[in-house]
This record gives C-alpha cells, structure tokens and sequence, in this order.
C-alpha cells in the first residue's frame, strides 16, 4: 500500500500539476570570518576523528532543501582550523522522464524538510548504528556518526598503512517512490563528499514502452520508463574567511601530443560551466597561505555526471554542470526560486556580475535505466562529487 504522499504524486503524473514553493526559513547567522561556528553547541556538530582531525559546523532544517549546514570549519591534524563553507545545501532534485512527461522538480515543488507533510523522516538507531541522532521539533531527523574508509594510504617506503575515517552527516526524505538518503562525507584528510543516494521503490506503473523504458514484468508487456535524477547542491564557500575568495579553471590542453600545457582560467564574474576532460575549479584565498607559501584553496572535482541537458525553453538551468554566482541571501534554489527581488533559477543569476564572495552551484546527473534487480526493495544509487582542500597544508596531515 503506498502512503498518501505517493498517491499524491501519483496524481501529479497524471495531471502534470506542481505544488507552489513554500520558502524555508532563512538563515539568521551573520556572515563572519571567524573559524569557530556561530551557532549555539546545542546546534553545533563537533567532532574529532579517530586520527586528531576535527570538523564543526552548524545545522538548521529548512522545509524545501532539508538539512542546511553552515559555518564548516576544517582543522587538519596538528593543524589549526580554517573555514571552508559559510553554508552548504541541496538545491534541486530535477527527475525528468524519458517519454517527456512527467517532470518533478522535488525540492522546489514538493520539499526535503516537511516534517509535518512526512517527506523529511524520522530516524531510528537502525539507521545510525554508531552515531548521534538530532532532534528537529522533537523527532530524530538527522544522524552523525564516524565511519571507516580504507586505505587512507599505503606506502612501501615507509612501511606503513592506514586507514582512514569520515564523519558523515545525513538525513532521509520520503519523495514519491523514492525514499532520499542526503549524505555529507567529512574526511580526516580533509575532503568533503556531498552524496545523494535513490532507494525505496520503482514505481508500480507502467509509464512507457520499449523506447523509452525497460522491461520489468513477464515478458515484454511492462515497461519501467526511464528517467533522470539532475541533483544540484548549493555551495557559499568563504575559503579561511569571506575576503579574498576567487574561482579559478584548470584546463590541460594537448590532448593527442606528447606535451600538455596548463591553462589558468580566473572566473571573476557570474558564468556558467562545464565538465571536459582533465578540467577542474578550485576556490583560492590567495591572502591565506600554507607554511610553505602556497594560497589555500578547495578543488571541486564532479566528474561523474551523466550530463543531462533539457530543453531550452523551460529547463535552460540544465544547461551547465557547474554555475559560480556572487553571493545573495535569497538566491536559494536553483530552480523554482520565488524569493523576492531575486531570479528564478540558476541561469538567469549569472548575470555577469562581477564575483567576490562566489557561490558554487555543482549539478551531478544520473540517468536510471531501471532492470529487474531494482524492484522492491530498490538497491540505493549514488550520486556524488568532491570538494578537496589543495594546499591547506603544506604537506600530509594523515599520520
């Protein structure tokens, strides 16, 4: 038996009618510099890993994006702790069929944080084994908890290896069929993994035929339709405070000849970008510099996108896989955005302004094909990308 909220959207399939966006509620944490988060301990997450790294952040729940961390602050092992994201989000789910209808945009339309609508869950100590559960509005909502990851590295010179541990933060929202695990990975080396991953249920209908779906009935008579997951997360980086922050492109050139050149691209007003081989941006303090003189920076890696572009008309903020936009507080979503005096979606915020408080908006596409093995229960498939610190410190802080 399906929940109300799946029967819910199972008339907006057939109807192809879209909730109105209720906004979330905005952040009241100023925006400062300091390295320590500004919200209440009770509201702070604060841990130490197994190998002396520690992160702190902040978290708040907002009824669209779901859980919202701020002030994230890094401090490497005998190391001293450096920001690295004001804020940091989900922005759209965007799941496009293949037949052309239906298309659900979950995040502006329907929300990742309704407790009361029962799309954000509840948790239970099944879900976090090992960690801390979170409370919003007396219901467990969120868990933090340490988890292995192997072979931080291997060295035959030094005869050694080790493993390493992330702390992951996530939430669960029930959208749909879908049931949302929202992760955050906070590795010891320094490395942040925001990570999507689709489980639940396929859907019971049979949407398409042959060139649009897969069969997964008796024979060929049921078709699953194929569809996409466009995941776009929010990123408002202040790289060891807010002054000073500049996006820059790194691209290789040469490819087919035995020389390869690097090319330097700074990104110094709003524009639209995309993924191409060997290409990656880095957000750069170049006042803020590691003991061996280096700027510090974060390098955005989200080269494992299936690259999904819509239609120009009516999805145009599809058409990049990476945006960078002067920060402003109602420049929430990326699409679907009804704040006032703002834009409504991502393409139309890159305006050309000229940027010096950058906001990273990263899309990372998965097309679902769905087979035979996807049928209850539904095995989770992941969606991800990496934020990696590049010279945050001047040499491995891992033993």
């Amino acid at each position: 038996m399906f929940s109300s909220f799946r029967r819910a959207r199972v008339l907006m399939a057939v109807v192809g009618l879209l909730a109105l966006w209720v906004p979330g509620p905005a952040s009241a944490a100023p925006r400062k510099a300091a390295a320590t988060p500004s919200c209440p301990e009770a509201d702070r997450i604060d841990k130490t890993l197994k190998n002396g790294a520690r992160w702190q952040m902040c978290w708040n729940i907002d009824r669209n994006t779901g859980v919202e961390l701020s002030d994230v602050t890094y401090t490497p092992n005998r190391g001293t702790p450096t920001r690295v994201l004001k804020s940091a989000s989900l922005a759209e789910v965007h799941v496009p069929y293949d037949s052309g209808q239906p298309r659900f945009y979950d995040v502006s339309s329907i929300g990742f944080g309704d407790l009361g609508q029962g799309t954000l869950t509840k948790l239970s100590k099944d879900d976090c084994p090992t960690g801390k559960l979170w409370n919003y509005q007396d219901t467990p909502v969120m868990c933090s908890q340490e988890q292995p990851r192997p072979f931080a590295y291997k060295s035959a010179v030094e005869k050694s290896v080790r493993h390493g541990s992330d702390l992951t933060v996530f939430s669960v929202s029930e959208i749909g069929w879908y049931d949302y695990i929202m992760e955050w990975h906070f590795a010891d080396d320094g490395a942040i993994t925001p990570r999507a991953g689709a489980t639940g249920s396929l859907s019971p209908f049979a949407f398409s035929d042959a060139a649009h779906g897969w069969p997964t009935g008796v024979g060929s008579q049921r078709f699953s339709e194929n569809h996409t997951h466009n995941i776009f997360w929010r990123l408002d980086f202040d790289v060891n405070g807010q002054s000073n922050n500049v996006v820059e492109q790194y691209d290789f050139e040469g490819s087919g000849t035995a020389e390869r050149t690097m090319k330097r691209t700074v990104l110094s007003k709003e524009t639209g970008a995309d993924l191409a081989p060997a290409r990656f941006w880095r957000v750069v303090n170049p006042a803020a510099e590691n003991d061996d003189g280096h700027p510090m920076s974060w390098e955005i890696d989200n080269h494992d996108s299936d690259q999904y572009r819509g239609p120009g008309d009516t999805e145009k903020f599809t058409h990049h896989d990476v945006y960078v936009t002067q920060y402003r507080e109602c420049e929430r979503l990326a699409y679907g955005n009804t704040a006032k005096g703002c834009a409504a979606s991502v393409d139309k915020y890159t305006n050309g302004e000229k940027v010096t408080d950058p906001v990273a908006w990263v899309s990372v596409d998965y097309h679902h094909v769905p087979r035979d093995e996807d049928q209850d229960p539904m095995p989770t498939h992941w969606q991800s990308f990496r934020i990696v610190p590049r010279d945050v410190t001047a040499a491995s802080r891992l033993p």
